[in-house]
Parts: C-alpha cells; sequence; structure tokens
C-alpha cells in the first residue's frame, strides 16, 4: 500500500461520504444518515465534495461492496477531486484495506470517523484517556494496515530460540499493555468520581443532567440556562466532557446543570465502553432533561437511540418491541423511568406553523410525559422547563418536623436549600445548647439524603 494512504485525517481534505444502506434495514432513513455523515465529516474540517447512498443487497467479504459500485465510487472520486473515502458503517481491518488498494485512496469508516472527532475534542485529561483507549482498542485488530511485512522478526536467537517474535505480534503486545494501564487509570476517575456522586448525594443542591442526541442543542440550552461559556456551536460532538453549572429553580435555592456528550446512532463499541464513567453521571442525576432537536426529520429515531443509551445505564427500561422502534411516535419507555425525565423539543422556532400546531396536538395526547417545546436559541420556553423542573424536584414533597441544635449549620443549610422551610422557630435548650424546631416540605428522596447526613 502507498505510505501517504496511512497519514492522518487532514483538515480541508475532500471527502466523498458513501452510506452503505443494507437491505432490509428501514429503520433508517438514508437521507437522514447522509445528512448526519456530512455533519461528522464538517466537525474535524472535511469538505464534503459528494454524499451517495449505495443499496447493500450481499455485503463482500473483503470488500463490502461489489466490483461494480468499487468502480462507481472511484469514477465519483475522479470527478469530485476526493482524496478521502468515509464508509457511513463498520468496516474490517481487510475491507479497510482492499478498498484503499483499489481506490488508491484513504478510507475510514464510521468508527474511524468518531474516534478523529472525540481525538480532537477532548479537553480534560480523564477525556484523553477515554479517547486514546479507544484508539487502541479500533487500532489493536488493525495493525495489518500499518505492517505488511509480517516476516520481520524481533528476539529469539541461538538453536532453541525459535523464529522470535513478529512486529505485528509486538506492536499487539505494547498496544494491550498501554491499555491495561489506561484502564487502570480510568478506574481511579471512576472510583474518584463515585465519591464525588457521594458527596454530591449529602451537598444540598440536586442535580439536572442534559441528556440528547448529538447536535440536540443541549449545550446551547446549558449556556442559555446558566450564561456559561460551553462551546455550543452547529456541530456534531461539540461537546465531550461533562460541564456542570449552579441555576436558581422556583422553589428551590440552588440546582446543580450537568451538560453531557451527546448520543448517536451506532456509536462505536469502543466509545460506549470508554466513556462509560462519563455517561455514569446521568444516573446520579435527580432530573434527567432530553433535549431534542423536533425539527430535526429524524428526530424520532434520534429519540429511540437515546432511550436505549439510558436503558443500557439503568435510568429506565425498554422492551424488545421498543428498542425495535416498532410503537410509532416517539418511543416510549415500557417501564417507569427511575429518574424523572422532562423532555425539551428544543428548536421549536424553526418548526413552520402547520408542523408547531401538528406538535401541539400530539403533545396533548402524550399522557404521563412531561413535554416542554423552547427555543434554547431566543430562550422562548426556558422559564417554563426552569418551572418544569422545580416541580419535579419537590412532586412528591410532604411537610417533616424537625428538631436541631441551632449549631448544626450544615443539616440546617440542606434543609435551606434541598426544601421548602414553611416554619422556623426557636425550640428551648438542649443537651448541646439552643436548639429550633423547623417545618420543612421535601420529597421522600432528599429526606433519605439528609438521613444519611
Amino acid at each position: 500500500m502507498n505510505d501517504e494512504l496511512k497519514g492522518e485525517v487532514t483538515r480541508g481534505a475532500r471527502a466523498l461520504v458513501v452510506y452503505p444502506q443494507m437491505r432490509g434495514r428501514g429503520d433508517l432513513d438514508p437521507e437522514a444518515r447522509l445528512e448526519e455523515a456530512r455533519g461528522l465529516a464538517l466537525a474535524i474540517g472535511l469538505v464534503v465534495a459528494e454524499a451517495m447512498a449505495i443499496v447493500i443487497r450481499e455485503p463482500r467479504a473483503g470488500t463490502l461492496f461489489g466490483e461494480g459500485q468499487i468502480q462507481n465510487i472511484a469514477t465519483a472520486c475522479e470527478l469530485n477531486e476526493a482524496e478521502l473515502v468515509i464508509v457511513d458503517g463498520s468496516l474490517s481491518a481487510i475491507q479497510q484495506r482492499n478498498l484503499e488498494e483499489k481506490l488508491k485512496r484513504k478510507v475510514i469508516d464510521r468508527t474511524g470517523l468518531i474516534l478523529e472527532i472525540f481525538g480532537e475534542r477532548a479537553a480534560t485529561a480523564e477525556g484523553r484517556l477515554q479517547v486514546e483507549l479507544a484508539h487502541l482498542d479500533y487500532q489493536a485488530g488493525r495493525l495489518v494496515r500499518s505492517w505488511t511485512h509480517l516476516e520481520r522478526q524481533r528476539g529469539g536467537f541461538g538453536f532453541l530460540g525459535g523464529p522470535g517474535e513478529t512486529q505485528i505480534e509486538a506492536d499487539r503486545r505494547m498496544i494491550r499493555d498501554r491499555m491495561a494501564k489506561i484502564r487502570r487509570e480510568l478506574e481511579q476517575v471512576r472510583r474518584t468520581r463515585g465519591l464525588h456522586r457521594d458527596r454530591r448525594e449529602k451537598a444540598p443542591w440536586p442535580v439536572i443532567a442534559l441528556v440528547g442526541y448529538t447536535n440536540a442543542g443541549k449545550s446551547t440550552l446549558f449556556n442559555r440556562l446558566t450564561g456559561a461559556g460551553v462551546m455550543a456551536e452547529n456541530l456534531l460532538f461539540a461537546t465531550l466532557d461533562p460541564t456542570m453549572r449552579a441555576i436558581r429553580l422556583p422553589g428551590l435555592e440552588k440546582a446543580i446543570l450537568s451538560d453531557t456528550v451527546g448520543f448517536i446512532s451506532d456509536l462505536p463499541t469502543q466509545l460506549v465502553a470508554a466513556f462509560r464513567a462519563t455517561l455514569e453521571e446521568v444516573t446520579a442525576a435527580d432530573v434527567i432533561v432530553h433535549v431534542r432537536d423536533i425539527a430535526n426529520p429524524d428526530t424520532e429515531a434520534q429519540k429511540r437511540q437515546v432511550l436505549e443509551v439510558l436503558s443500557d445505564l439503568g435510568v429506565l427500561g425498554l422492551s424488545d418491541k421498543d428498542s425495535a422502534g416498532e410503537k410509532g411516535d416517539a418511543g416510549e419507555a415500557a417501564t417507569e423511568p427511575s429518574i424523572p425525565i422532562i423532555e425539551v423539543w428544543n428548536k421549536w422556532d424553526l418548526l413552520g406553523p402547520a408542523q408547531a400546531e401538528a406538535l401541539r396536538e400530539a403533545r396533548e395526547h402524550r399522557e404521563g410525559e412531561t413535554i416542554v417545546p423552547l427555543s434554547a436559541l431566543t430562550g422562548e420556553g426556558c422559564d417554563v422547563l426552569l418551572e418544569t423542573a422545580g416541580r419535579k424536584l419537590t412532586q412528591d414533597a410532604r411537610v417533616y418536623s424537625f428538631v436541631l441544635p441551632a449549631s448544626d449549620g450544615q443539616r440546617i443549610a440542606f434543609l435551606h436549600a434541598r426544601g421548602e422551610v414553611v416554619s422556623e422557630e426557636e425550640a428551648g435548650e438542649g443537651d448541646g445548647g439552643p436548639q429550633i424546631r423547623l417545618q420543612v416540605r421535601m420529597s421522600e428522596r432528599e429526606f433519605g439524603r439528609f438521613k444519611a447526613l
């Protein structure tokens, strides 16, 4: 293979996007999938010269595409002066190598493209470790692309030394050792996150997690609600590392809003595992705000992807039928979520009058769900979201009576922050000095946290 095919993906390169449309997979809209692939390419500065869907009836083991289809791709590359081919699907190492040899161009698949984005965007030490682990896992089975000289030997000498260790075996061993080291470091990160979550459980502030498909507008909404300056662009995976800020809610002194990495269909398995610690932040939330790009034609399929990830995290359970997307509109959860969910229909400002009216009617028939239409860009509907989140956090509240030492500032502050203090009065002297009696309206979950203090 030519050496120039082995380089990194370079910004500004002209790319041809090919979506292999498998026969029998009717759950994905080819146009929506191509548009998403264009967005992925744009996210790392590539220029998409052309995007095309190719129907695959019988996948070829060696190349995925048939010979005629490969010729069509080669012709499209020539016409569009494309130096890179992006296959919006999964390629084996052999398929990738064979396609590069036939097309005389660098070829990357969906997994490789997403890994490129994550590698460029990771900002924290943890994020970089997670990305490196995913890259190594991905490359471990693709060393054949870099080493064609498998006869090269390293080590082994004397009559009993045998042929020694081949170069590819040595590289695989080095990758395994590095991956083991990264996993140990990430396990420490996971334990540290767990300790932080335990402290937040005792801290006097509830946590609201923003989740949603990538580019749904989570970071724009996060900035709108908190006044923060988190990167919020019309790019896929603009946010990789979780960010937290304090906000005020009606009926609550303070809450913590958490912005998370966006979900995406066919997320590489390496990244699902590597970013587990990041996604686990969602399981510690008191309320989940599911942000949807309601103006996207593929919004229902995107919702199903998000619900499947939440199900994997144990936040809610989906039936087989639900996860297959066979029940029609919205992909409702088959079981009650363990954490209250508010569904935000974002980008409402992009809807036409007829589409907005149709969605309003659909919303009225969605019993048991909490839906807030809004525009994070203009701010319309954000006040309703804050009021709704405040109600969710206090919906099962009842009044509890407490008698505490006046010097117990931590627990008194907790009651003021996590509940609504109905009354507060002196309660005479106790063993530890003056006491106060408080009547506090708070949720059962917050009462349990108070008892753990």
